[in-house]
């Protein structure tokens, strides 16, 4: 009998007996490193710290944000969050987790990236071997051959006495360098602490680009080779909520030009993603003979220098984009902007509401019809034009 032929319950224990031994105490390096006992980085604080070890400077609280402005009421928003934690139908009234430095000694950190997309992910491990976890930040299977290869002695650790830890997974997608480092490095800047942050010694465009137009100078960071774990006797960490409201806030008020940010912004602006692998829209056509005639401008965000992409948006009214990273630059919009999101009904990400609740953004949620890729992000939209056209006419 084939694996795959085995009762799913029975098949479920079995795929699970690997981390059970782990967590009765079998050594990590006997199961080739794939599993280890995982712990919520508070739990660890709270268990092996002194009070001292978890400084917090925000509390959780409950943020409240008002329906997408199409939609009549909450039971309308999808409530699927199983891939982000949350849901649509959480944003109107949604915790926000607490933001605090954590300070661990002998901790290590471990890497891999993922073909295709590129994903990059970090595990924290701690002297116990174990994986503390925390927003975007967790040991997977794939940190084993890292893990085994450092053992081996096959790869150098690179070693640091002391450190700040700020990076998540997929640090370099334009959407999370934004939305989740970007306020943390304002947070240490504030505060004093840039000079022990570790970065990557390779970094996009975008990232250094948004790191000089806050007055940082890059050198500043210490680096390290995401090919080689790394070991931190004294480290500290930042932890957030990637949407916390006054973060986000922090973010648009650090970029803002008072000569382009504010009332006067006036510009209507549709991202256009026709260059793209992904979420084209296919009746662009049609929907750009409604569009140009109402004054809006199609841009290609990739053919926008950073900066430029910054000063388009601090004067824009108007934006409306399929789903996707373009989408995160209303984090420049002037507050009581509107925000019109294409997006696939089978993919309810909550993310661009979220943002634009906080950012105090009028929110407009229209669902398109899905292709048949596999992957929801491959999925090119078929818009309901008329329906774009009903939003337009609500906001003029």
């Amino acid at each position: 009998m084939a694996l795959a032929d085995l009762p799913h319950a029975l098949l479920w224990h079995l795929r699970r007996m690997p981390e059970r031994a782990v967590e009765r105490g079998v050594a990590p390096a006997w199961l080739g490193w794939r599993w280890r006992v995982r712990e919520p980085l508070e739990t660890y604080l709270e268990r092996r710290g002194s009070p001292g070890d978890r400084q917090v400077l925000r509390p959780p609280r409950t943020a409240c944000a008002p329906l997408p402005r199409n939609i009549a009421a909450r039971a309308g928003l999808s409530d699927d969050g199983a891939l982000w934690g949350y849901a649509m139908r959480d944003v109107p009234e949604r915790t926000i987790a607490a933001t605090y430095l954590a300070h661990i000694e002998r901790a290590r950190l471990l890497f891999f990236h993922t073909a295709g997309k590129g994903d990059f992910f970090p595990a924290l491990i701690s002297d116990e071997e174990t994986s503390l976890e925390s927003r975007e930040i967790a040991h997977r299977p794939g940190h084993a051959a890292q893990a085994a290869a450092a053992a081996r002695g096959e790869i150098a650790v690179q070693h640091f006495d002391s450190a700040t830890w700020i990076l998540e997974r997929a640090y370099h997608n334009h959407s999370h360098w934004l939305t989740a480092h970007l306020p943390k490095l304002l947070i240490l800047k504030e505060r004093g602490l840039l000079g022990e942050v570790l970065m990557p010694r390779t970094m996009t465009g975008v990232m250094e680009a948004s790191i000089r137009m806050l007055g940082i100078d890059p050198a500043t960071f210490r680096r390290f080779d995401p090919e080689q774990p790394v070991a931190v006797d004294q480290l500290t960490l930042l932890v957030t909520d990637r949407f916390d409201p006054s973060h986000m806030q922090a973010v648009r008020s650090a970029f803002a030009d008072p000569e382009r940010h504010g009332a006067s912004a006036s510009r209507r602006v549709f991202i256009s993603r026709e260059r793209s692998r992904g979420r084209r829209i296919t009746n662009e056509a049609s929907l750009w003979a409604v569009l140009e005639p109402r004054g809006f401008e199609k841009v290609f965000m990739e053919d926008l220098a950073f900066p430029d992409q910054v000063a388009l948006m601090q004067q824009t009214r108007v934006l409306l984009a399929p789903h996707g990273a373009g989408l995160t630059n209303m984090l420049f919009c002037p507050e009581g902007g509107h925000v019109v999101e294409l997006a696939d009904p089978g993919f309810p990400n909550p993310n661009f509401y979220n943002l634009a609740s906080g950012l105090g953004l009028h929110y407009w949620l229209l669902h398109a019809e899905a292709g048949t890729a596999e992957h929801p992000l491959d999925r090119d939209l078929t818009v309901d034009v008329a329906g774009v056209e009903a939003v337009l006419d609500a906001i003029a």
